[in-house]
């Protein structure tokens, strides 16, 4: 984070801030919309609307907002009703940052170069949206106010995602999806589940919000989200249109342009076809590489927009009824691509890939039911077990959410805590859109998809418990204190087939100039299946030091 930090610090001093200013002043056009006092009314703690757009708590406890109207009253509205929910996400993200940046004085400077390398962001993004995070920012909390004004820190934060894409190495992302239809597809209609891999804090995945927006202009559509956050991840709308996103290999952008997510939005409330959505896409300068999967009802078929700073490519598979995406590039115009190569040799991306497609080989025809379990594969290639939390399982166990569509019958199947693990409540976009809602209902029972057994499992909880070593670890070899053999023992016996594991404990060892101990626990790690190139050769590079130091001091 460091080095970011002082490339972005070194702009500010080195370039004139002359249009900071400007651009901090800026505000949406609202001349157009409709504003209101809003008076919620709540029913508990777990329900509250104002007429007849609301917020509940669903059984599995994930949130279901359903808002209605013009840009800056789905603005409002959803302000009004997620008001607590929006400051405990604004909250866990600023912790976020605290933990990367402790000192307050240079967490203040940060939201200096912030402004400085936002400068031109309200320059990329459309009035409509523009008047919505207002509308919205109105209800923020005050706590931040003397980082920056609650308009501007909301517009900011929808730029945060590309930010967490473009700096790679904070692990940010590691999505996958795929689209089945024909043969591939049970019902030979077209069926798209994904993974969304987006990890900020535990915090940041609490509550999750299940969106059904209806605006007045565009389609009704419906999205998963955070409180906040406009922008879409994933989403459907009732033209049977679904947008996923995928993070792609980005260079360390100068400047912000059109946040990803908010590219995707539009495509959503404006696109009904493949083609429609490409003609949104293409008019775009956004400032992070990303796919975005976009699948259609009308098309019969699912496509990727890859979409970068200086290229645009659509791919499209030929003779064949499914198509995969993990976070590298598959389009004609990215073949030569360095960073786009470096990505597929080193990253995980490709065995997530390589993945699907075997389980494709296996699992002929996919449901809703089989999509979600290949969604929740903590195995590796061949199944074998390659440790809880591995990032090249399709499973990392860290997923903020995942979904299944099937948009010829406009269902959506959302997950819930832990992770992709819970039930996926089920929503039929139809009878939410076109029928009346009675008593705040929008789920179908029917439908659920019950939670994984995993959960109910030792190894879960062995799992979860690693989670909590793992930190506290962490943290003591940061401070050089010594830890109980018994514990470091516990510790790798919790997920014994995880290279982490093994790479930690020899860093401990090391740290404590125990260099046959650490030469041993790097030898196991590099046995087990790692996740990076780049952490192998971390690791082999480790292993040498060790080696050397007992060769000195053997001598």
């Amino acid at each position: 984070m460091s080095k970011y930090f002082y490339i972005l610090t070194f702009i500010l001093f080195t370039l004139s801030s002359c249009g900071i200013q400007k651009s901090m002043a800026d505000r949406p056009d609202l001349s157009a919309y409709h504003s209101q006092n809003y008076i919620r009314n709540e029913v508990n703690d777990s329900l509250f609307y104002i007429e007849n757009n609301f917020l509940k708590k669903n059984k599995s406890q994930n949130w279901e907002l359903y808002v209605s109207g013009d840009a800056l009253e789905i603005g409002q509205k959803t302000g009004v009703l997620t008001k607590e929910l929006y400051a405990f996400q604004e909250e866990s993200f600023m912790n976020l940052i605290t933990d990367f940046i402790p000192s307050e004085k240079r967490r203040k400077f940060l939201f200096k170069v912030l402004k400085y390398y936002n400068r031109d962001l309200h320059q990329y993004i459309k009035n409509e949206y523009k008047a919505q995070i207002y509308g919205l920012s109105e209800f923020s909390s005050n706590r931040y106010d003397s980082l920056m004004d609650k308009y501007n820190r909301n517009l900011f934060l929808h730029g945060a995602h590309d930010i967490g894409h473009a700096m790679h190495d904070l692990m940010l992302v590691g999505c996958s999806s795929l689209a089945v239809w024909d043969n591939k597809s049970e019902d030979g209609g077209l069926l798209i589940g994904r993974n969304f891999d987006f990890y900020a804090n535990d915090d940041f995945a609490k509550n999750k919000i299940v969106s059904f927006t209806r605006p007045t202009s565009g389609f009704p559509y419906m999205s998963v989200t955070w409180a906040g956050m406009i922008g879409v991840s994933s989403g459907m709308n009732l033209e049977g249109l679904t947008v996923t996103i995928n993070a792609g290999k980005s260079s360390i952008p100068l400047k912000a342009k059109t946040p990803i997510s908010l590219v995707a939005l539009e495509i959503l409330q404006y696109a009904s076809t493949i083609d429609e959505a490409i003609e949104i896409a293409k008019n775009k300068k956004v400032f992070v590489s990303e796919s975005l999967m976009i699948g259609s009802s009308k098309d019969h078929r699912a496509v990727l927009i890859e979409i970068s700073p200086k290229k645009f490519g659509v791919y499209e598979v030929q003779n064949q009824p499914y198509l995969a995406c993990t976070n590298h590039f598959q389009s004609i115009e990215y073949q030569d691509d360095k960073r786009n190569n470096k990505q597929k040799t080193e990253s995980h991306s490709v065995y997530r890939f390589e993945k699907i497609d075997e389980q494709l080989t296996i699992q002929n025809q996919l449901n809703p039911q089989k999509m979600v379990d290949l969604l929740r594969d903590t195995n590796g290639l061949k199944n074998s077990k390659i440790g809880f939390g591995n990032e090249k399982a399709l499973n990392q166990l860290l997923a903020h959410h995942a979904v299944v569509f099937q948009p010829d019958k406009r269902l959506v199947w959302v997950s819930s805590n832990p992770y992709q693990l819970g039930e996926f409540t089920a929503y039929d976009l139809n009878k939410i859109f076109n029928d009346s809602i009675s008593n705040f209902k929008l789920n179908v029972d029917s439908l659920e998809i019950e939670k994984d057994q995993f959960l109910t499992t030792k190894a879960y909880q062995d799992y979860e418990a690693y989670r909590v070593q793992q930190k506290l670890i962490a943290q003591l070899i940061k401070d050089k204190k010594e830890i109980d053999n018994d514990y470091l023992n516990r510790y790798i016996q919790n997920n014994p087939n995880f290279w982490k594991v093994y790479a930690q404990v020899g860093d401990y060892f090391f740290q404590q100039k125990d260099y046959q101990q650490a030469s041993n626990y790097y030898k196991l790690a590099l046995t087990k299946e790692i996740t990076t190139i780049p952490d192998r050769l971390i690791t082999e590079k480790k292993l040498s030091k060790c080696t050397r130091k007992i060769a000195n001091k053997n001598q």
